[in-house]
């Protein structure tokens, strides 16, 4: 692989990824195309706007002319697939454009990639970056498998699994070079400030209320995001086509916890907790089994969530100018829409 297409490049994993490519290997070239809606950030990959080694092109993936010019003028190896509307609150205030993006923009990406590719796919990869919500909530006990029947419960998490069962269906049908992974909850640098752990942050430190949905018991599997990038560049490099690869952090926390971890390590009163109406279809639990791809492709996370969310809270101490000027830019609440 020489030169990568990534989509939604300048969000939350975009840009880690970007990042990460970019310093762990000197020979990829990158291609980053991004809408750049109120998620998207081209500062968080500003350094390198200059670089011989990476374009960017404003453009909506449901462009088809604009997809396919760059395919056209591009050689483009493999596709990392970030592109997505993916919060999901406002899945549920307005789900067209969750449909819009994140199914059509998937189908115009494998389209173009097929057609581009179409005399040779041995030596292409196109990973699409999902997510654990496609297989609906856990009880009490029990791991999400890569065979976990789907059963999404939003409608942000239904147009992802509809994006799944296309790149599927490309690979059944054309025998396209499609490999899905999906992740559980990313934390880490860069992340939009209306997310659970940069929003409890972020009021902590203006000691403002740190709202909890319903009861605070519901639980994640947490992944650092670096370590989540690692993961998709060994599958980029290794995964086998028209695999199903689940990535997890080995991580599983209660909200309400993570919240107090945040207090704690801020030294801030857990008096600014505050319990809030939960939201419509919230799933309880997730939690992803991965070892598939510590199996078979030798990948496992480096960090425990007490490092990771450590270097994520000295993170936004060190870069309070990123994040407030995002709070004030999109006049984000105190209650945000995690």
């Amino acid at each position: 692989m020489k030169k990568i297409l990534v989509t939604g490049g300048c969000g939350f994993i975009g840009s880690n990824f970007i990042h990460f490519m970019m310093k762990q290997q000197s020979e990829i070239e990158i291609v980053n195309i991004d809408v750049l809606t109120y998620a998207g950030n081209p500062e968080n990959v500003t350094q390198y706007r200059d670089s011989s080694r990476y374009t960017f092109i404003q453009g909506d993936i449901t462009d088809a002319a604009c997809v396919k010019s760059i395919f056209k003028e591009h050689e483009i190896d493999g596709v990392i697939h970030f592109a997505a509307e993916s919060h999901v609150d406002r899945s549920i205030t307005g789900p067209e454009i969750f449909v819009t993006t994140n199914i059509l923009g998937t189908q115009v990406l494998l389209e173009n990639a097929r057609k581009a590719w179409q005399d040779d796919f041995s030596q292409k990869r196109f990973v699409h970056v999902s997510t654990d919500e496609v297989y609906g909530s856990l009880g009490q006990d029990g791991l999400f498998t890569e065979e976990t029947p789907l059963a999404p419960n939003s409608p942000y998490s239904a147009s992802k699994a509809g994006s799944d069962l296309l790149v599927r269906s490309y690979f059944e049908t054309f025998g396209f070079p499609g490999i899905i992974t999906r992740c559980s909850n990313n934390y880490g640098p860069y992340q939009y400030p209306e997310k659970l752990i940069p929003l409890m942050i972020a009021n902590a430190l203006d000691d403002k209320q740190l709202p909890v949905y319903g009861d605070g018991k519901n639980i994640r599997d947490w992944l650092y995001v670096e370590d989540h990038c690692s993961a998709i560049a060994t599958v980029l490099s290794k995964g086998k086509p028209g695999d199903v690869y689940n990535i997890g952090g080995n991580n599983e926390w209660k909200n309400i916890d993570i919240v107090k971890k945040v207090l704690e390590i801020l030294n801030k009163s857990e008096d600014l907790i505050t319990f809030v109406k939960d939201r419509p279809g919230h799933d309880r639990r997730y939690a992803i089994d991965a070892s598939k791809i510590k199996n078979d492709l030798g990948w496992e996370p480096s960090l425990t969530f007490e490092v990771g969310i450590e270097k994520s809270i000295q993170w936004y101490l060190n870069n309070t100018g990123w994040w407030r000027e995002l709070q004030k830019k999109h006049e984000l609440t105190a209650v945000g829409k995690y």
